[in-house]
């Protein structure tokens, strides 16, 4: 089963050409690391995969869902199906970790006040952070925000999980943490499409390896 699918896909930003000619497809528990210059197009590709870049020509589906199709109106509906993790942790600094979670929920489309909270504790134990949910994004730690981040998208519990640089700001020590937890994901069935420059992490824990080069999109296949 793939999860992500593209065929002669073209973005842009702007007038420019970010990527072109893109043909990929991602399968169903695969680790697979976007590796790339800065402006080389890896947060772009992305963010057409997350619904946030319409494709400029081609076709696409992530997690069975027409990326052509993709509007303001129903982008929650892949939101629900795919997880997103980022650098910069994007919490709201003026809601607690609860609250945060609460409302990236009711973006996707929750409404039940207690299957909310269930999920909440769910998530929240599942990265280590059971007791953490009256705290402020500026209460915790780089690496408990991440945490929480990664909790974020897992809310759904969403097959399909895409970060862009998760640990780019984080210490050495908490690096390693945080991505112990991520690369646990393909393990548990669920893919994982990493952009990274941790030539490190890469070799600690091999993956699939996609090139974002001069505007195309290379695979390299499996990192030994």
């Amino acid at each position: 089963m793939n999860l992500i699918s593209l065929q002669n896909v073209s973005l842009r930003h702007r007038e420019h050409v970010v990527l072109e000619d893109v043909n990929l497809t991602v399968g169903q528990g695969e680790l697979v690391y976007l590796i790339g210059k800065t402006g080389s197009g890896k947060s772009s590709l992305l963010r057409a995969l997350y619904g946030d870049l319409g494709l400029h020509s081609g076709s696409g589906t992530v997690c069975d869902m027409d990326l052509g199709r993709i509007t303001h109106r129903n982008v929650h509906k892949l939101r629900r199906k795919l997880g997103m993790v980022f650098q910069n942790f994007g919490l709201l600094e003026d809601r607690t970790v609860s609250d945060n979670l609460s409302f990236a929920l009711k973006a996707t489309g929750w409404k039940d006040s207690k299957a909310q909270t269930k999920r909440i504790a769910e998530v929240l134990e599942a990265v280590g952070l059971p007791h953490k949910g009256y705290k402020y994004p500026h209460e915790l730690s780089g690496g408990e925000q991440q945490r929480v981040a990664i909790a974020r998208a897992l809310l759904n519990d969403p097959p399909l999980l895409l970060a862009d640089e998760p640990t780019g700001n984080l210490d050495p020590e908490t690096t390693e943490e945080i991505l112990s937890l991520m690369h646990d994901l393909p393990k548990q069935g669920r893919s994982l499409v990493m952009a990274t420059h941790d030539w490190d992490s890469i070799q600690r824990h091999p993956g699939r390896i996609l090139t974002c080069a001069q505007g195309r999109l290379s695979d390299s296949g499996m990192d030994e």
